[in-house]
């Protein structure tokens, strides 16, 4: 996966580009041939919210570009709050819909960092009767780990900052961005 591009200038007086919008959009498109590779059978494309919205978005119509018609669904859980930094526990705040039972599932989401909350709907899936619990990240920050989880599919290694937009927020900020960026360093208190 491709490392962090060196920083540019600020876009704005407090956040600086990691991944551009041009680099994201080649990204996912490697990231759905890849999927689409794996041979996904009767695949639910779950996304984890809030993070993630944009990044499923984009990379839903990209699966569908590459001959996928899989079925979307979300589920929102927690480890943050309206905090930088993870609390530990683990909650779901809204629940898939779907019987995912026998089917393949692919749970996309915005960064791994600690695993929890991957690790927790990936166990969450298979306790369901997933034929398949795969998983999909933008982000991934390998050196942050405290469970042991690795994605099936990832975007981009992610240096240890604080990042927002392209759907990641602080405190409900910043996911209108239509790029990674980093948050300047005093706003930057913990990590996501």
């Amino acid at each position: 996966m491709p490392p962090a591009s060196p920083l540019p200038a600020p876009v704005a007086e407090d956040v600086t580009v990691l991944f551009s919008s041009a680099q994201i959009a080649t990204r996912i498109a490697e990231l759905a041939a890849a999927i689409a590779a794996a041979e996904p059978q009767r695949l639910l494309v779950l996304a984890v919210l809030k993070g993630s919205f944009v990044f499923a978005a984009d990379l839903i119509r990209a699966l569908h570009g590459v001959g996928l018609r899989p079925e979307m669904e979300f589920i929102t859980l927690s480890s943050y709050g309206e905090q930088q930094v993870s609390g530990g526990a683990v909650r779901v705040v809204h629940d898939v819909e779907s019987d995912v039972a026998g089917r393949d599932v692919l749970l996309i989401d915005d960064i791994l960092e600690s695993g929890r909350t991957l690790a927790f709907a990936k166990d969450l899936m298979a306790r369901r009767g997933a034929r398949r619990a795969m998983t999909c990240v933008l982000l991934q920050k390998a050196g942050k780990r405290v469970v042991p989880i690795e994605a099936d599919f990832v975007g981009f290694d992610c240096p240890d900052s604080f990042v927002v937009g392209y759907g990641m927020d602080d405190a409900h900020a910043y996911r209108q961005l239509p790029f990674v960026g980093v948050v300047a360093a005093d706003r930057a208190a913990g990590s996501n």
